[in-house]
């Protein structure tokens, strides 16, 4: 007689899914609320959407007991990637959200589908990082993309239109890309599971599958460097960027992009051992490094110019794949650093919104908007130098940490030219991110009135702007603890 299989819910681990359910059901209750409760105030959908992000931040403290276990028969897998991963993705959110509570009246968030949009691609980055197996990582990719192509063309402005659509189909070949990596992968291996491939990968013969296995990586190195902006698949970032709200810009410019690294140091690292990819690696490394800085020199319109500085940062920690599991700590650590600063900077942008195009017929902030800031709005003025100053990698500021981690592990591991250029790159940054202070600072002002740069400032916002100061001019007094917090999780999980 054939043996009755056992089934055992104990052994599904739900624990482990705690923080995207919380997610989804949060998401569900808001569409729900928002269908019975015509005209609500956006201010309650706004603080349920921090109640779950919160609620789901909260539960990752119990998921201890299942750390680095597999759950759900190998789908779900919470170990120090998924861990941190999920740490940076439910902070920023958190960070971000409150910044739609401006003065101003904008069309996208007087929609509850907004917020509810905005959960659902939390809770799809949240599987990404979650999940070693390719077809749940797709499916997170998926519903995680989607909510966010909605949520750009909300801004109801011609340019959001453009962006999204843009960003749509983009995002479709990068799709497709994954897809017939994934399948490419199955055929060399016979699993979607990367821990199984990896095994099969160890006992195959020298030879044996590499035309699959290169075509594989070919179409992962594709989907992912869409994804994390690594040249040249960037084009679509500074468009997109531009067509967005300064909200939404900055939101993308470090969620995606950490998802992302999850799922690199996952995916692309089965290919690592083979020494020409290790060059290729290399390359990419190092074009994404310079080739955006060189770009951002030339921009007129600073929100722009931080697309591409965000291009050149993701550059330099896609540099701690190559460089391997010593560089994996410094990776996290330089994106916890850089999320404060580039929180900090999107959200002056985002203050100092206004609707009508006073100082250029296309951009919203061009350099010329900020002429002479520090004689009309001298508080502005200072906390928009202090985000450069960081984002620049200037000390003490918070990034100056992060890059000379990263730095010192990859002249540790005999990646000298790697870190020249490293810094070579910085130096040139430090460029246009100080043109900006220039124009704040000794420039004359354009516009006498002071409070058209703070008129969307409201006290969320002002909070927030005053926790990513502090938290970018202060990294030295924090910075022993987040390593050591860094370093516990991959210690312990």
């Amino acid at each position: 007689m054939l043996a009755t299989p056992t089934f055992s819910l104990a052994e599904l681990n739900f624990v482990s899914i705690v923080p995207m359910l919380i997610l989804l059901v949060g998401a569900l209750i808001e569409l729900i609320v928002g269908m019975c409760l015509k005209n609500t105030n956006k201010q309650l959908y706004v603080v349920l959407s921090l109640i779950f992000l919160g609620l789901s931040l909260g539960s990752l403290m119990f998921v201890d007991g299942v750390s680095g276990v597999s759950a759900f028969y190998g789908m779900i897998v919470i170990d120090s990637f998924a861990f941190l991963g999920l740490v940076i993705i439910l902070l920023a959110a958190l960070l971000f959200l409150p910044l739609t509570l401006t003065s101003k009246k904008f069309h996208d968030f007087s929609y509850y589908e907004f917020y509810a949009l905005f959960l659902f691609m939390c809770a799809g980055f949240a599987f990404m990082v979650s999940s070693t197996h390719l077809i749940v990582i797709f499916l997170g990719l998926e519903t995680a993309s989607l909510a966010l192509y909605t949520l750009i063309a909300m801004h109801n402005r011609r340019t959001s239109f453009e962006s999204s659509i843009k960003y749509f189909v983009m995002g479709a070949l990068s799709a497709a890309a994954f897809a017939f990596g994934a399948m490419l992968l199955y055929l060399a291996t016979g699993h979607l599971e990367i821990g199984a491939i990896w095994e099969v990968l160890e006992l195959q013969e020298s030879g044996k599958n590499q035309i699959l296995l290169f075509a594989s990586m070919a179409f992962f190195i594709t989907s992912l460097g869409f994804k994390l902006s690594l040249v040249p698949f960037h084009t679509w970032t500074p468009d997109v960027y531009e067509g967005s709200n300064a909200f939404l810009a900055g939101f993308m410019s470090i969620v995606p992009k950490i998802a992302g690294f999850v799922v690199a140091l996952r995916i692309l690292s089965l290919f690592l051992p083979n020494e020409g990819v290790q060059y290729l690696f290399y390359a990419l490394v190092v074009i994404t490094i310079t080739y955006p800085n060189l770009v951002a020199l030339v921009q007129s319109d600073v929100k722009r110019m931080l697309a591409y500085s965000s291009i050149s940062h993701a550059g330099f920690v896609f540099s701690a794949i190559l460089i391997g599991e010593g560089a994996y700590m410094a990776l996290f650590m330089y994106w916890f650093l850089f999320l404060f600063a580039n929180l900090g900077a999107f959200s002056m942008l985002w203050v100092s919104r206004t609707k009508e195009q006073m100082w250029d017929k296309r951009y919203d902030h061009p350099y010329e908007k900020f002429s002479g800031l520090i004689k009309t709005s001298p508080i502005i003025a200072v906390i928009m130098g202090i985000f450069m100053l960081s984002l620049a990698g200037i000390p003490p500021f918070s990034v100056f940490f992060g890059k000379l981690e990263i730095m010192r592990v990859a002249i540790s591991n005999g990646y000298i030219f790697l870190a020249c250029i490293m810094a070579i790159n910085s130096a040139i940054a430090a460029y246009y991110y100080l043109k900006l202070i220039v124009y704040m600072f000794l420039k004359e002002p354009l516009v006498e009135n002071g409070e058209l740069y703070t008129q969307n400032a409201t006290l969320p916002l002002k909070i927030i702007m005053a926790i990513a100061a502090i938290l970018s001019s202060f990294a030295i007094f924090y910075l022993d603890t987040l390593i050591l917090i860094i370093g516990s999780v991959f210690y312990y999980l």
